[in-house]
């Protein structure tokens, strides 16, 4: 265990049975509310990041509308006032591409699949992603070509549709290798529509592993770099970062059969990597803004999971960028949530639970500022950053919500100043609006977002 998790542990065990009475006047101090999103006022909150290469933007939980309102009014400040040309989100790599072609107008996707329609649907297809996404489009009108800014997909979990993309460039491109990848790739065939029964099989049955296959595939691509008859740039990226997720994911869904902190790591390691790439593809001038879950935001040294063997893509970033990233997180006390009760269960709007004492969200209710921003990366007041080192609860609502087993099942140790730069706060907060999936799809213009 390395000290500073150390240091946290023992300042744990050393936590009086009753907590500091000082932390709601400290932050009630420090809070600046939320003007409306559409006045000056909001934008220039947030001028004082405006200065980062990477700036990551947290949410409380998946089906919050005020998380994705406010997250989508920062962004196009940063946009429009300070040079972000790339918005990474935790969504898989070709559903948020058909977006990316969408905005940036690339023309249709090869892949004729309906985007985001696997659970959890509601996710990235919702009116609050929509609004934005049009904007984004409008906005890039405007620009040259070299100036667009990019819409990518971070995570690891489109095994079947990745592999699709990657054959459907070669077909197009390189038919000669397009064989050699079908072959390749046809490990993987039988476990298409259930990856992790793949995962099941290697780990627990002792089923040969498809990891080579898929890593002299990736390598057969990344060797056609240098190729002059390469025409389509953006094509070629995105065909080899499709065969990078497809590696990923083998590995993903064998590490989850393995038990411990393996797959949660492997999966934001990729999503790091994913960043990386993103940046460097786009050169010098990039400065990338990420939208993912508290969890994966928040720097995990400073948090309960980090403390037991996970890292996280913001700790990544912190310990990649230094000052050069920002971490944002997000919280509310209550009100409703779009979550489902168990993994690949309807959907439901579900009342959230006010917070609990002893936890941040807790804190900021007694603060009594209904909707504010919090920070303390700039000029930070050392009486506040004592305040906020305390290791105190806060509550993630992911695609899931069990308010019933709500302190084992979405509460966790954090110690707020070192995982996150700035704190937003929601006192009352609703669910999102999701879209419908239409189950055909018809013509382009029905696919995701409608009506572009």
């Amino acid at each position: 265990m390395n000290s500073p998790a150390r240091d946290l542990l023992q300042r744990l065990r050393r936590r009086p049975a009753e907590p500091r009475t000082d932390i709601a006047d400290l932050l009630r101090r420090h809070a600046e509310p939320l003007p409306a999103e559409d006045v000056p006022a909001f934008g220039e909150l947030f001028d004082r990041f405006g200065d980062a290469r990477v700036v990551l933007i947290g949410e409380a939980s998946h089906g919050t509308h005020e998380f994705y309102r406010t997250r989508a009014a920062i962004t196009r400040h940063l946009i429009e006032h300070h040079g972000f040309n790339i918005v990474a989100v935790e969504a898989d790599w070709p559903d948020a591409g058909q977006i990316d072609r969408c905005v940036r107008d690339l023309g249709p996707s090869a892949w004729k699949q309906q985007a985001f329609a696997r659970f959890p649907t509601w996710m990235w297809r919702n009116c609050e992603v929509q609004g934005f996404v049009r904007w984004l489009r409008d906005y890039n009108l405007e620009q040259p070509i070299g100036q667009k800014v990019e819409f990518r997909g971070l995570d690891v979990y489109s095994l079947r549709h990745s592999i699709d993309e990657v054959l459907n460039y070669l077909d197009t491109s390189h038919p000669d290798m397009a064989r050699d990848a079908r072959h390749r790739y046809g490990c993987l065939t039988p476990w298409h529509d259930d990856p992790a029964l793949y995962g099941h099989f290697t780990e627990r049955g002792n089923l040969a592993t498809c990891e080579d296959a898929v890593v002299e595939q990736l390598n057969s691509l990344l060797a056609t770099r240098l190729d002059p008859m390469i025409s389509d740039d953006e094509a070629f990226f995105s065909a080899t970062q499709n065969a990078r997720v497809v590696r990923a994911a083998e590995q993903y869904y064998r590490a989850m059969y393995r038990g411990g902190k393996s797959s949660w790591n492997l999966r934001d390691r990729h999503m790091f990597d994913t960043l990386q790439t993103l940046l460097e593809h786009r050169g010098a001038d990039a400065k990338a803004l990420v939208w993912a879950h508290n969890s994966h935001i928040g720097n995990a040294a400073a948090t309960r999971m980090g403390w037991e063997g996970e890292f996280n893509i913001g700790q990544l970033c912190r310990l990649a960028y230094g000052r050069s990233a920002v971490l944002l997180g997000m919280g509310t006390d209550h009100g409703s949530v779009a979550a489902a009760d168990d993994w690949d269960a309807p959907m439901k709007i579900k009342q959230v639970r006010p917070a609990l004492p002893g936890s941040w969200e807790h804190e900021f209710l007694q603060a009594g500022v209904r909707a504010s921003l919090t920070q303390w990366r700039t000029n930070p007041d050392e009486a506040l950053l004592d305040a906020l080192s305390e290791p105190l609860l806060e509550r993630a609502i992911g695609v899931i919500y069990r308010p019933e087993t709500e302190r084992q099942s979405h509460y966790f140790e954090a110690v707020l100043a070192e995982q996150f730069d700035a704190w937003l706060w929601f006192e009352q907060t609703e669910a999102v609006t999701p879209l419908p999936a239409p189950q055909v799809l018809e013509h382009e213009e029905d696919t995701f977002p409608f009506g572009l």
